[in-house]
């Protein structure tokens, strides 16, 4: 099973972005994260029109002292919530694919995480629970 949870971007303006989201787009802000070790935050929004809050999510990355990034490498990662890791990279193995990264824990240590590339070289993050 996978269940698509969030889309990732990195931005250079947190605060512009957050204003653009939830004022222009009426998104609603789900959470909010400094992380003082990695020097980045973490923004989760999610789509007002979800009264249930199940719609997947938008991650806003703001790294710290970044000015600028190459329209091309904006895009972060795409996730999705799986029940086993484990069972994910087995089954990846058999079709010739492995992870690219992981698993591991996430940035807040709560859970367990691993990226995967796909041919072109764009990253799943794959999320355990």
């Amino acid at each position: 099973m996978l269940k698509y949870l969030h889309t990732m971007i990195r931005v250079v303006d947190l605060d512009k972005s957050m204003r653009f989201y939830t004022e222009g787009l009426g998104f609603r802000v789900v959470s909010r994260e400094d992380h003082q070790d990695g020097e980045f935050t973490l923004a989760f929004l999610q789509a007002g029109g979800d009264p249930e809050g199940r719609s997947p999510m938008i991650e806003l990355t703001y790294n710290w002292g970044t000015k600028s990034y190459e329209r091309g490498n904006a895009y972060g990662h795409t996730a999705y919530q799986v029940q086993s890791i484990a069972e994910v990279q087995e089954r990846l193995k058999k079709h010739g694919y492995d992870l690219s990264w992981g698993p591991g824990p996430t940035p807040n240590g709560r859970r367990k995480m691993a990226f995967v590339d796909d041919p072109d070289g764009y990253e799943i993050e794959l999320i355990e629970g």
